[in-house]
């Protein structure tokens, strides 16, 4: 999972990985060699890392190694974009049905704080939300 932090110290979550995946690359993380973005491994992982230097060395002399760390990139920018779309054009049981269909499983895997703060709710919201959702599959008559 990866979040930001404000000057409180209040954290929001900004992304999640499930493995095997490639996390958002250095230089889209950092400004002026600093990280603005916290990575924080929910479970048991293996991690390999790479020097940001030798993977820009290594873009630079290979185009299928470029092709790979642009798609990575490109990746990581269209999931920012439809989340802020998600955030300024959704009400909150559309968000998290957005959520849902976005992230397959994810419910199960990630704490509902965390899914809250990405969906920039409160897990109270979050939480009646999934019991309002609750309630009315039970007063559907089955089918």
């Amino acid at each position: 999972m990866s979040s930001i932090c404000d000057e409180e110290g209040k954290e929001v979550c900004v992304g999640f990985y499930v493995g095997p995946c490639v996390v958002t690359p250095n230089i889209a993380r950092t400004r002026d060699g600093v990280s603005l973005v916290s990575i924080t491994a929910t479970t048991d992982a293996s991690i390999a890392r790479i020097d940001s230097n030798r993977l820009l060395d290594q873009m630079v002399a290979s185009q299928h190694i470029r092709d790979w760390a642009n798609s990575i990139l490109r990746n990581a920018l269209s999931e920012k974009a439809q989340r802020e779309w998600c955030l300024a054009a959704l009400g909150g049981a559309e968000r998290l049905n957005w959520f849902r269909r976005a992230f397959s499983g994810y419910e199960a895997i990630f704490t509902h704080t965390s899914i809250a703060s990405y969906l920039g709710m409160t897990p109270v919201t979050l939480s009646r939300l999934r019991a309002r959702e609750k309630a009315t599959a039970k007063s559907k008559p089955a089918g």
